[in-house]
């Protein structure tokens, strides 16, 4: 069974920094492509950042310059270091992951972010 659980939310003033952390278990050899969403109250899930499995990034614009998202194989954890944060980053973020070229998407469950003004 897989498992996806994220970690490293909180609160913080705006201007400050964040990482979070997504660590896969179960019956996995190493992530194939990943990505990091966020829902905030009353509205629908974004894209905030992927990464293919050649290592490609891409962001939403509206992260672009702030968040970097990263991978260690070896601990098979995903990780999204957000930077410069805006009380409109506000959200709970969610880590999606595969595991092969073939295979399902796997969701954690978020962490939750509140960035004070």
């Amino acid at each position: 069974q897989v498992q996806l659980v994220e970690s490293g939310g909180g609160l913080v003033q705006a201007g400050g920094s964040l990482r979070l952390s997504c660590a896969a278990s179960g019956s996995i050899l190493s992530i194939y492509d990943t990505a990091w969403y966020r829902q905030a109250p009353g509205k629908q899930r974004e894209l905030v950042a992927s990464m293919t499995s050649g290592g490609s990034t891409n962001y939403a614009d509206s992260v672009e310059g702030r968040f970097a998202i990263s991978r260690d194989n070896v601990k098979n954890t995903v990780y999204l270091q957000m930077n410069s944060l805006k009380p409109e980053d506000t959200a709970v973020y969610i880590c999606k992951c595969r595991f092969t070229s073939w295979g399902r998407d796997y969701w954690g469950r978020g962490t939750q972010v509140t960035v004070s003004s």
